[in-house]
């Protein structure tokens, strides 16, 4: 089970470790092995809010999740996404912007530098607005009862998380964004509207995924139903049922693969809105590991390769939570790795005019994470259910 879930993660980090030592000597080696770390503690909570999302897509949009998902997590985001962000704030095109990550590194770092506030803006708004609805809606498990409970109430009210989030991004503009780190100056305007684009991407994002999302429930239900229909009309005629039993079972073959096939579609279209969605998640837990990474290397090559080995352990450990059913056993992970995000969009919207160090910000979520987990044995515990149980449950048919 750990080999074939963490299989092709070893492999890539066996590879990428050997080749930082080829290229850049002992010192490349680890500063690869230090930033592949950062990038994990960093992005573990990503992973519980992936596989959340993850185990309601059909086989072949988690394998593409697992595949294309990936590429555009390395390359994409860890690679391509600093130039390009270099080369709108500064105006140049992207050649130029790319010859000046490898030829005047100093320069580039600046640039990327500068772009944070807009950056932070961006995904911290993104990652409130996930916290904020999660924890504005009524669940049947509460972790922190005494908080979430009234605040389960007042979600009642319409578009609550939307007005909280502009409010703290209101707040945010007229106070850490006048005076930004580094000497930037003021920045209201640019963090104002990089706020709102961050919360507008939410909204599209997460709205149409699941508009699709109850329309497959929709399209279950009422196949459901349809099959109910038919063993009930086959229970009243046995005896035609026993006679063409053998075109029977291959019409309702038939049925059964015309009705899956109807569910592939919807599922595709629900499930292509949650892949866009789980991709700008990851994008918005990046930001902090690509700028955090400045403080290590200003190697655009360096950090692509050691964060690119972080992001492929979060995919892992994504797959290895959707395999185990550990969602389901611990059932405070959820709101564990969701406070973590909540902390870390106040992260983000704080490191506009101050400097926080990414090992805090891991331990954060970290720490929260483990007292989810925690809580949850307890609660296990309580109920009756030992541990063992869960440890010799089978795996949870994932298609991953």
């Amino acid at each position: 089970m750990l080999l074939r879930t963490f299989g092709w993660s070893f492999a890539v980090t066996a590879a990428g470790l050997a080749l930082a030592g080829v290229l850049w000597g002992w010192q490349g080696l680890a500063i690869v092995g230090i930033l592949s770390i950062l990038e994990i503690s960093v992005s573990f909570d990503n992973a519980v809010i992936n596989a959340g999302i993850l185990r309601k897509m059909n086989a072949f949009w988690q394998k593409i999740f697992l595949t294309v998902g990936i590429l555009i997590a390395v390359f994409g985001m860890r690679l391509v996404f600093p130039v390009v962000i270099v080369a709108v704030t500064a105006k140049i095109g992207p050649i130029e912007a790319v010859n000046l990550a490898i030829n005047d590194k100093a320069q580039y770092e600046h640039l990327v530098t500068a772009a944070h506030p807009a950056i932070a803006a961006f995904g911290g708004m993104f990652l409130l607005m996930i916290f904020l609805d999660f924890i504005f809606e009524e669940r049947e498990h509460k972790w922190l009862g005494w908080l979430e409970r009234p605040l389960a109430k007042m979600g009642k009210l319409d578009m609550l998380s939307v007005i909280v989030a502009l409010v703290v991004l209101l707040v945010g503009a007229m106070t850490v964004a006048t005076d930004v780190a580094h000497g930037g100056g003021d920045k209201s305007a640019t963090v104002l509207l990089s706020g709102v684009a961050g919360l507008l991407t939410y909204l599209v994002v997460g709205g149409v995924s699941g508009y699709f999302e109850d329309k497959l429930e929709e399209a279950e239900e009422a196949q459901e139903a349809e099959n109910e229909d038919a063993g009930n009309g086959s229970a009243a005629k046995p005896a035609v049922a026993a006679q063409e039993a053998g075109a029977g079972a291959g019409a309702n073959g038939e049925t059964s693969k015309r009705g899956s096939v109807s569910g592939v579609g919807l599922a595709g279209k629900a499930a292509f809105f949650l892949f866009l969605y789980l991709e700008v998640i990851d994008a918005s837990f990046s930001f902090d590991g690509v700028i955090g990474a400045f403080a290590i290397t200003n190697d655009i090559f360096e950090m692509a390769l050691g964060l690119g080995i972080g992001a492929m352990y979060i995919r892992s450990l994504t797959v290895f939570l959707v395999r185990k059913g550990t969602l389901d056993d611990y059932v405070y992970l959820e709101h564990g790795a969701h406070y973590a995000i909540g902390a870390l969009a106040v992260i983000l919207l704080a490191t506009i005019k101050y400097e926080i160090n990414e090992v805090i910000t891991g331990l954060v979520g970290i720490v929260l994470i483990a007292a989810s987990f925690w809580s949850s044995m307890r609660k296990n515990r309580k109920e009756g259910k030992a541990s063992e149980d869960s440890g010799a449950k089978s795996e949870v048919a994932s298609g991953v």
